[in-house]
């Protein structure tokens, strides 16, 4: 009897060390939400309780942050810095991160644990944006991409005063003729205080707007590392230009949600991630406040180009370990973009889901049951975009991050000091205008041409 008990005894034992009393615990670093409040850790908890139980497998939330950060402590990570944290198990992460590693084999290609038919539910343009160098390393569990804000309170008013209509603003042309005319019009409310017109949009991308803007009217912005400056770069120039020097967007630093929060700016080109920050209120010089009505829809085109638009988003990479430890997480990434699943975690943090049945099957079921107006007015937007834009992937290139910070930089530095000398001449006119946005594009490639 006694030497059955022992038996018994360490059967137990066995059980527990590999069955659910002892799981696999693997450790996550994400960009959704905050520590405390994450629409993400939402559904891990709910994992850890079902699925995650029952096969013996528990998600740790170890960071969250922005992709900016995670970036940074992943490359210390991987080239084991002083200080720095151990890699998670799963991490949120663009291709550039991936490229910037000293060895991307170190993560799973994730075509070793899904099917054809499984990676087939998904958006084709998502998961190409996650292979790099033909391995698929960043599985998108939810995407964002650009959207038009617009403060349709502040723009009824302007509309209703110069005859600009909404519709305008559908291409890039008619967006910047818009941005001027509103500069004008402020500008002409305070006729003794000359050159404070308003601006009419901020872009918080203006380095997408271009790539973007060259690429869908079929031409490369890229000649090897280096931008191409081509004829459609010049004509992505010029409305842009001269709506930057009339003073009609905004070239300061920070984010569109800010201007539009103090009405120093009505219109914006931002993340489909950030509705999150904009405000239904406007905060006026005077400290007053006004409830607005938040329009959103699919990004500008050009007249001639093609329906396009950057793809944004990050993806779960996983680091390679054990085969018992990249299978838990896999179990859990499956779990994660199973489409209806997938359709309440990307509504509930303000992203798109990954795969056709979770936009064509139960995104429209999750806008019916959305309570606030700016997400109903998000995913309409989104299922436009889906339905009629291409999604721009932009190119792995090592120096991507780089060239990417530096035109943001000088673009807005550059186009600035020309719109003060623009005011500071003699003559302001259409000939005038067009002198200074030629010339304002001469500058500007000479800082970004080595």
């Amino acid at each position: 009897m006694f030497f059955l008990l022992c038996v018994l005894l360490l059967q137990g034992c066995a059980f527990t060390s590999a069955g659910k009393e002892q799981p696999i615990t693997l450790n996550i670093w994400h960009v959704y939400g905050a520590q405390t409040d994450s629409p993400l850790n939402d559904f891990i908890r709910t994992f850890n309780e079902t699925v995650g139980k029952e096969q013996g497998i528990q998600i740790e939330v170890s960071m969250v942050s922005n992709n900016k950060n995670i970036h940074k402590d992943i490359l210390a990570s991987a080239n084991h810095d002083p200080g720095a944290a151990p890699l998670p198990d799963i991490f949120v992460a663009y291709p550039k991160t991936v490229l910037a590693l000293p060895d991307e084999n170190i993560l799973v290609d994730y075509r070793d644990y899904f099917t054809e038919e499984e990676l087939s539910a998904f958006l084709p343009a998502f998961l190409q944006d996650g292979e790099v160098n033909g391995r698929l390393v960043c599985l998108p569990v939810a995407k964002s991409t650009e959207l038009l804000y617009i403060n349709r309170t502040a723009f009824d008013r302007f509309s209703a005063a110069t005859g600009v209509p909404l519709s305008q603003l559908a291409t890039w042309e008619g967006l910047y003729s818009a941005a001027r005319t509103y500069a004008a019009w402020t500008d002409s409310q305070t006729p003794d205080q000359p050159h404070d017109g308003k601006a009419l949009l901020v872009h918080d991308f203006h380095f997408d707007y271009f790539q973007v803007g060259v690429q869908s009217l079929g031409e490369s912005f890229f000649d090897g590392k280096a931008i191409a400056f081509g004829p459609a770069f010049e004509k992505v120039w010029a409305p842009y230009a001269a709506a930057c020097l009339s003073g009609g967007v905004w070239l300061r630093d920070g984010y569109a949600t800010d201007p539009l929060r103090t009405e120093d700016a009505i219109v914006s080109v931002a993340s489909s991630a950030s509705v999150l920050y904009f405000s239904d209120e406007v905060i006026h010089p005077d400290n007053t406040t006004e409830q607005i009505q938040l329009t959103v829809l699919p990004c500008p085109v050009f007249a001639n180009g093609e329906k396009m638009v950057m793809q944004r988003g990050a993806g779960m990479c996983t680091v390679k370990s054990t085969p018992e430890r990249e299978k838990a997480a896999v179990t859990f990434l499956k779990w994660l973009t199973e489409a209806q699943r997938n359709t309440s975690f990307a509504v509930s943090a303000g992203y798109m889901p990954v795969t056709r049945e979770a936009f064509d099957r139960y995104l429209p079921q999750e806008i019916e049951n959305l309570t606030e107006q700016k997400y109903r007015e998000l995913y309409k937007a989104f299922q436009q975009t889906q339905q009629d834009y291409t999604f721009y992937s932009a190119p792995q290139l090592e120096s991507y991050l780089e060239t990417e910070s530096a035109f943001e930089e000088q673009i807005r530095r550059c186009l600035r000091n020309e719109r003060d000398a623009y005011r500071a001449g003699q003559e302001q006119t259409d000939a005038s205008l067009e002198n200074m946005v030629k010339q304002s594009y001469g500058l500007f490639k000479d800082l970004m041409q080595p």
